[in-house]
């Protein structure tokens, strides 16, 4: 009996003193991003229950946000030494945290996972600058004009090229209840997007000059920004208010003739019927209709861990997720909205494969070649301008459209108190 007792002692107190060891082991790390819709954090959710079962040591927690408020929230989490150990971000939210100190250059592993899948090069170089890379590219998105090819033929209307076919395509959609072009006028990312689309296709892509001075207030803008507010005439009353979400809606229910958006199919799949022939996509209407661009995001995700331990453990996790059988799937959390930025995952079955993609798979390749001639301000002419972050933090292209299009300023003096204001937030 007294053996027995020994041993059962010995063994409890071991399992208590080896219970501590075992949790201490496991890295827990905590990912913010904000891709918010439920299908998308169900998508990663899967994908983080699938790496966190195969690497018992780590385990990634995601915490959605929402653009709002990450600008401000991510800042001050990490000011704070509460923030996440990793971000999925855009590129002009990445001079924001590296001017606090938040990013590590993180060169040589950009370089070990290039050499592994081939990112295509300007998604690095959005996050190349300061003799550093400081983001993981992960996705890519460009903006393109929507519409339904049923639509265009029975008003005879073909697919607009120049601004003059766009607005006079807008003006015989409308009527009747229904509105030939749905644009936002919201002070939020989407008008940021929908209106340097605009900007780029009107030779007004250059908010900085060479040198990098400011050069917003220029004659392109304020055309860009005139043809802009004229084209709100044929979007919805409440479209000042608009985020991306009520874009689509409009769409789907047939409200709006045509859109700006990255991407419609998964609201056009559940809410519109989902006819794929029905489903157009083109490029954006161009000024003169001789070269058509858009603006385009390489999203990618930061490791802002500065605990060893847990930087390894982010790294792993990043490996993990550019395998292509993993990747194709993540990209598919939206299906015809992320595009891949390697090689290797522009051709992985688990992206191809996903019955949605198989269905809408023309719409897709057609919104890939539209990307090549993508942009994003403040990152154009393949030089990087830090203080960008700073204006894309406080929507300053959509405000200006707001001064516009809400105020009644005109464009000439919208656009001049736009530069006034980027050069003081930029001070």
């Amino acid at each position: 009996m007294m053996t027995y007792r020994k041993h059962y002692l010995l063994a409890t107190i071991a399992s208590a003193t080896l219970l501590p060891f075992a949790a201490a082991a496991q890295t827990e790390l905590t990912l913010w991003h904000m891709e918010q819709p439920p299908h998308r954090v169900e998508r990663v959710q899967m994908l983080l229950d699938e790496f966190n079962a195969s690497h018992p040591e780590i385990q990634v927690r995601q915490e959605p946000q929402n653009w709002g408020e990450v600008y401000a929230k991510a800042p001050a989490a990490l000011a704070a030494g509460i923030g996440p150990d990793l971000l999925f971000a855009i590129p002009d939210f990445t001079p924001v945290l590296k001017d606090m100190g938040a990013l590590s250059n993180i060169s040589d592993f950009v370089a070990e996972l290039d050499e592994a899948h081939d990112f295509i090069p300007s998604a690095v170089e959005a996050y190349s600058y300061d003799d550093g890379v400081w983001a993981v590219p992960l996705y890519n998105m460009s903006m393109n004009l929507w519409y339904r090819p049923s639509v265009l033929e029975a008003a005879g209307i073909a697919v607009p090229q120049t601004w003059d076919d766009w607005q006079a395509a807008a003006a015989a959609l409308t009527g009747d209840g229904s509105y030939g072009m749905g644009l936002p006028a919201n002070k939020q990312l989407y008008t940021d997007q929908t209106v340097y689309s605009v900007m780029v296709n009107g030779d007004a892509a250059e908010i900085y000059n060479a040198d990098g001075t400011l050069r917003f207030d220029n004659p392109q803008t304020v055309e860009a920004y005139r043809f802009y507010n004229d084209m709100l005439q044929y979007s919805p009353p409440d479209a000042p208010s608009w985020t991306w979400g009520e874009a689509e809606a409009c769409f789907a229910s047939q409200a709006c003739g045509m859109i700006m958006q990255f991407s419609v199919i998964s609201t056009y799949e559940t809410q519109a019927g989902g006819d794929a022939d029905d489903l157009g996509v083109a490029p954006i209407p161009s000024q003169s209709g001789d070269e058509h661009n858009a603006i385009a995001y390489a999203n990618a995700v930061m490791l802002l861990s500065r605990d060893e331990e847990k930087t390894e453990a982010s790294k792993t996790f990043v490996r993990w997720l550019l395998q292509p059988e993993n990747y194709g799937r993540f990209l598919n959390m939206e299906p015809g909205l992320f595009m891949p930025v390697t090689a290797d995952g522009a051709e992985a079955e688990s992206f191809w494969s996903d019955p949605i993609v198989e269905k809408y798979r023309s719409q897709i390749e057609t919104v890939i070649d539209n990307s090549q001639n993508g942009m994003l301000f403040g990152f154009t002419s393949g030089r990087v301008f830090p203080a960008i972050g700073a204006i894309s933090a406080q929507n300053v292209l959509a405000e200006t459209l707001q001064t516009v299009a809400i105020s009644g300023v005109d464009p000439a003096q919208a656009v001049a108190d736009g530069q006034t204001r980027m050069q003081q937030l930029t001070e």
